[in-house]
């Protein structure tokens, strides 16, 4: 799935904001091969066929997901769309019914389960013309931003899709594909690390390439110092609030969380399960025995504040995560889970969404921000001012958290 070429690995890590065409043809070819070994996981054991898919509201069927993320570039760079907004495109699909089948706005998700789509193999060979296409026009594309944005948010839409199909495979009970790997790290450096804090510059500057639109407009932003965590709570940390009864107790949780609560028969973390004195683990497809030293993932947010308010923590803000991300601390790591923050996901002052109306705009103020980057998120699309968002209640992503002194 992977190239041995160093010269290509160098340039998968290349960040898809400043791609050039030649950097953006390796990298889409990389994600689209990574898509197919994603989708050929679920195909393995049947559930290429979406009436064997069960219809939960966490994910896409995946033969429908493989046909939105090839239908996706094809509307934004073959047909030349100016806007996600319905009837934009100035070309029509490779297929008959692209639109009826794969765009978003018009098929709700629920209806994602119904449409007769075409097979597996068809899909297929849909998304190689669509790339073949798609390689071809950017060869004579030129190295402006203006010229190669399609082709950056492609490349971004089709990472975090490749993103979704992991966290689909782990709520599915299906191993990776091979030469994917789940993270096996452990939170290496205890203790808090004590920021001056002082002024931040919150978002991106328009002018440094590829940027997502909630990352407008750049600000600057004073933040007080403040003492965080120097890496990620780990499962033993976790366990100690479970284990002292965190779950059953009703004063650790806020009124959304007790709610929240109160429609789960949890007393633990998504995929947990108990064994005597210790916890065993569903890590894809198989069950392990929980690593004390590995950062607790599959948290929502409500959980993550009950174990702040037990341990007398809190979770930082957006700003001062991207102050610690900023700082260049070397006892400061991100990137191996996203990391929730207290802030409500809510629009920069001069936002305006981009061509990708949907992308954003619809989320604020019912998503949580969430900061960083996970074991499965492509290198090429990391950055510090990324801004991820999340429902409050989502414990099946890669998610995590670090806290900061009260």
């Amino acid at each position: 799935m992977r190239s041995s070429n160093p010269s290509q690995q160098n340039t998968f890590r290349t960040s898809l904001r400043t791609a050039n065409a030649a950097q953006l043809a390796a990298c889409l070819q990389d994600a689209r091969d990574r898509t197919i070994a994603l989708f050929d996981r679920f195909a393995a054991v049947g559930l290429d066929q979406t009436q064997r898919v069960p219809p939960l509201d966490i994910l896409n069927p995946p033969l429908w997901e493989l046909g939105h993320i090839a239908w996706f570039a094809e509307w934004f760079v073959l047909r030349q769309a100016a806007s996600s907004a319905p009837y934009d495109a100035q070309k029509t699909s490779l297929l008959t019914m692209g639109d009826d089948w794969f765009d978003a706005n018009t098929v709700p998700h629920a209806m994602r389960w119904k449409r007769d789509l075409p097979s597996a193999g068809a899909l297929k060979t849909y998304c190689f013309e669509v790339l073949d296409r798609l390689m071809e026009q950017l060869g004579r594309a030129g190295d402006d931003d203006a010229s190669l944005y399609p082709y950056r948010l492609v490349l971004a839409y089709e990472d975090m899709r490749g993103e979704a199909f992991v966290s689909t495979l782990q709520a599915l009970g299906l191993t990776l594909p091979e030469g994917m790997h789940d993270f096996s790290g452990s939170s290496w450096a205890q203790g808090d690390i004590r920021f001056p804090g002082g002024s931040i510059t919150l978002g991106s500057e328009a002018n440094k390439g590829f940027i997502f639109d909630n990352e407008k407009v750049a600000h600057p932003v004073r933040v007080p110092s403040f003492e965080m965590d120097a890496t990620l709570i780990s499962n033993a940390q976790y366990s100690d609030f479970v284990e002292d009864g965190g779950y059953q107790n009703a004063r650790y949780w806020s009124p959304a969380g007790l709610a929240w609560l109160s429609q789960q028969a949890r007393s633990a973390p998504l995929y947990w399960q108990p064994e005597g004195r210790s916890w065993r683990v569903q890590r894809f497809g198989q069950l392990c025995t929980l690593s004390s030293a590995q950062p607790v993932r599959h948290v929502n947010l409500y959980e993550a504040q009950a174990y702040c308010f037990w341990a007398d923590r809190r979770l930082p803000t957006e700003a001062e995560w991207a102050f610690a991300a900023q700082s260049g601390h070397p006892a400061w790591r991100w990137g191996d889970l996203w990391e929730w923050t207290c802030s409500p996901f809510a629009p920069f002052e001069g936002f305006a969404p981009d061509a990708y109306r949907e992308y954003s705009a619809p989320f604020f103020s019912t998503h949580q921000s969430v900061r960083g980057a996970s074991f499965a998120t492509p290198k090429r699309l990391r950055s510090p001012q990324f801004r991820h968002f999340i429902l409050p209640q989502r414990g099946d992503l890669l998610t995590g958290f670090r806290t900061c002194a009260a």
